[in-house]
């Protein structure tokens, strides 16, 4: 099996998943997609598909609530690699966290985490420095909010867009 067929394997199970659990499912899917570091599963498409198909503010709320949890797994992986990095880069690091802290670290978390770009590293960044849990925890939400919003309601309009295009009227 090609890591093409894996992933098209991935997407058509989380797909079938959620059609049975729901919103119960999205928030699943969206825990593992991001709790997943080193194997990346995309998440994203089902967002983007089934906000065409519930309602796309729900799906963005239990969408963003599932992604928010599954990156703690990131952030604890930073948490247990700081004892490694700080013996080699300890004045470093305190240096970059203090930069973190006077460049506005949770506006760089909330934009790195409603962009397309893997979140996972900032994840690692704020338990290597340990960054506040909580205001790591609520930048990362409001960040994923945004992003799953964008991508929920993009697949309402755009599908349903595209069906009311070719006269085929509302299929979901």
């Amino acid at each position: 099996m090609t890591f093409t067929e894996m992933i098209i394997n991935i997407i058509t199970n989380s797909e079938s998943f959620v059609n049975e659990w729901g919103y119960l499912g999205i928030f699943i899917v969206s825990l593992v997609s991001a709790s997943s570091i080193i194997f990346p599963i995309p998440g994203f498409i089902i967002i983007f598909t089934f906000g065409a198909i519930f309602d796309p503010f729900l799906v963005a709320l239990f969408g963003s609530l599932g992604a928010t949890i599954g990156n703690i797994t990131g952030y604890f992986l930073g948490l247990g690699g700081k004892e490694i990095l700080e013996d080699k880069y300890g004045k470093k690091l305190d240096k970059i966290k203090e930069g973190f802290k006077k460049y506005k670290g949770p506006l760089w978390i909330v934009i790195l985490n409603a962009s397309p770009l893997p979140e996972d590293l900032v994840s690692i960044f704020c338990g290597i420095v340990r960054y506040d849990f909580k205001k790591y925890m609520l930048a990362t939400f409001i960040g994923q909010l945004i992003l799953a919003l964008i991508l929920a309601y993009s697949g309402f309009y755009s599908v349903n867009w595209v069906l009311d295009y070719f006269g085929l009227g509302m299929v979901f």
